[in-house]
């Protein structure tokens, strides 16, 4: 199922060559988080597109790459964005080699700290129904 308004991350919904990561690194940062810088472009797509980059400097353990990798799909998926080109990338390390690689405190955290920066890119309605 790759139709608009899908929940999956076909190989359509990602971002995956160079040229189109380096086309929205281009462009100012859109929003800044604890640990995430989110940037992007407007696509003439009719859906959404993601690309995420975790560096080993911030999250040395593949682990915790691939934890912060799928919690950033899932956010994506469930968000309704408007057709965007959106690259997640890891600004400040999440944890070090010492302690554990994943736990549930850093998931809900991720969690809740990526749905922030999505909903920051959520179509707003033009005027709110008024009141009586």
């Amino acid at each position: 199922m790759t139709g608009e308004g899908s929940h999956d991350f076909a190989r359509v919904r990602r971002i995956v060559k160079t040229d189109e990561f380096s086309s929205v690194f281009r462009l100012r940062p859109a929003q800044k988080s604890a640990h995430f810088v989110l940037y992007t472009r407007p696509s003439t797509l009719p859906h959404a597109r993601l690309g995420v980059v975790a560096a080993k400097r911030f999250a040395p353990r593949a682990v915790t790459r691939n934890t912060i990798k799928r919690v950033t799909r899932e956010v994506f998926r469930t968000s309704q964005l408007q057709p965007l080109d959106c690259i997640v990338r890891l600004a400040r390390p999440v944890n070090t080699k010492d302690g554990p690689a994943t736990t549930r405190a850093l998931k809900r955290a991720l969690r809740a700290e990526l749905t922030r920066l999505f909903a920051s890119q959520r179509p707003r309605r033009a005027n709110p129904p008024p009141t009586p």
